[in-house]
């Protein structure tokens, strides 16, 4: 028996979850942060954490940013509820949502609970958790030219659903008034 959409959608949010939660808390209690170790030379885990924005950048507040991405993050599973009603989208465009659903609440527990859970910050001020790091081309004094960012998994669930979404799935992206 074929599961729908909506099982599909909720079984990606959990292992994606489940995934992300599993290995930021083995990599908070398992190395100091700054550490790293090489996995091969263009893979490492390091262990570094941010205020929850792309890059580490910050803007308004942590608090601000927290409290914007809950309401998105609501948003976007409303989205979702409502993809799979109208049964106007495909599986795989409705799956690619429930892909960046899951990524940014990701991160959220992690800004939202972190602090508490590791004391050293109130709620809503924790860090997110990075730890993947590819340094693919590197310079002679091993300084890295491509590929500098730190990620995690709710991270890359965000990215190639994005990146899946603007190659497979544009017709959704575009103004429907003219099908209506």
């Amino acid at each position: 028996m074929a599961l729908s959409v909506g099982k599909k959608s909720i079984l990606v949010i959990l292992l994606v979850l489940i995934i992300d939660q599993i290995s930021k808390i083995w990599i908070k209690t398992h190395f100091a942060l700054g550490e790293s170790v090489e996995v091969f030379s263009w893979f490492q885990i390091a262990f570094i954490e941010n205020n929850g924005m792309a890059f580490g950048m910050e803007f308004i507040g942590k608090l601000f940013l927290t409290l914007f991405r809950i309401v998105a993050v609501g948003g976007i599973g409303y989205l979702i509820y409502r993809f799979i009603k109208q049964n106007k989208y495909s599986d795989g465009f409705i799956i690619c949502i429930a892909l960046i659903f899951a990524g940014a609440l990701g991160n959220i527990i992690d800004c939202v609970f972190y602090g508490v859970a590791f004391d050293y910050a109130p709620l809503f001020y924790g860090k997110v958790v990075d730890m993947l790091y590819f340094p693919i081309i590197r310079n002679a004094a091993g300084e890295t030219l491509f590929f500098s960012p730190v990620f995690n998994i709710a991270d890359s669930a965000i990215t190639v659903a994005v990146i899946y979404i603007l190659i497979f799935y544009r017709k959704y992206l575009g103004d429907n008034k003219n099908e209506e």
